[in-house]
């Protein structure tokens, strides 16, 4: 199957999740879902204070050199190991 529609697969697929997954793991589909999507973090870091956009920005930037497509394959990957 085409990596581009494996990876759109699983983006609906984890809208469809039967238990909420755990924070670590919405950080972890987070950022490798804006790393499949748009590269290389390309934005200011948050303020200090803003915990939950700071978070978000280091789970991106955590995986910045990573290519888009290896980006898309571990998240196509994690979806499916969350569905089990």
């Amino acid at each position: 199957m085409d990596l581009k529609v494996l990876f759109e697969k699983a983006v609906t697929e984890s809208k469809q999740l039967t238990s909420r997954p755990s924070n670590e793991m919405l950080l972890r589909l987070y950022g490798l879902y804006k790393q499949a999507t748009e590269g290389d973090v390309n934005t200011d870091p948050p303020g200090a204070f803003d915990f939950v956009n700071k978070a978000k920005y280091e789970a991106w930037s955590s995986l910045k050199g990573k290519s888009q497509d290896e980006a898309m394959k571990e998240y196509a990957d994690l979806v499916e190991k969350l569905k089990d």
